[in-house]
């Protein structure tokens, strides 16, 4: 059973890692687009553009979520991710109470800590990092020269 799941971890990141990147990359969406119910608090509508510290977390949030979604640039795109969260967690939440169920932060602590662990698991399988790191020059080369030759 074990020797299964190890197998399969690659693709459980993997799975993982779209999931999270796709939810980050909607709340983005919604905060600057008007989408999916729009920002918080604003019935529906977008942050005004250039407005600190919203208008510059959903940007993040777009960007960081379509990178981790992708599988490109994973690791420093979830590690900015994980780093605005825990910055909205404190500067935002936890002024109002010491517990993320108390102060409304369960959002911000949840994808701080997901985009943490994808710091150090990378993207896992299906992710465009390893396919474009297979396509490097050496790589490249191997791959011609592993191939039969023909006349």
């Amino acid at each position: 059973m074990t020797g299964r799941l190890n197998s399969a971890q690659p693709y459980a990141i993997a799975l993982f890692r779209i999931v999270v990147g796709l939810l980050f990359a909607a709340h983005g969406a919604a905060s600057l687009f008007g989408v999916l119910g729009g920002a918080a608090g604003t019935d529906g509508g977008t942050l005004t553009a250039g407005t600190w510290p919203g208008w510059y977390a959903a940007v993040i949030q777009l960007v960081a979520g379509a990178l981790v979604l992708l599988g490109l640039g994973t690791r420093a795109a979830a590690f900015i991710a994980s780093g605005s969260m825990a910055f909205a967690y404190f500067d935002v939440h936890q002024s109002a109470a010491l517990w993320p169920i108390q102060n409304g932060g369960e959002l911000s602590a949840l994808f701080c800590w997901a985009m943490l662990l994808l710091v150090f698991t990378g993207s896992g399988a299906l992710g465009l990092d390893r396919l474009l790191g297979a396509r490097t020059p050496a790589a490249v080369e191997d791959q011609r020269a592993s191939e039969p030759v023909t006349a």
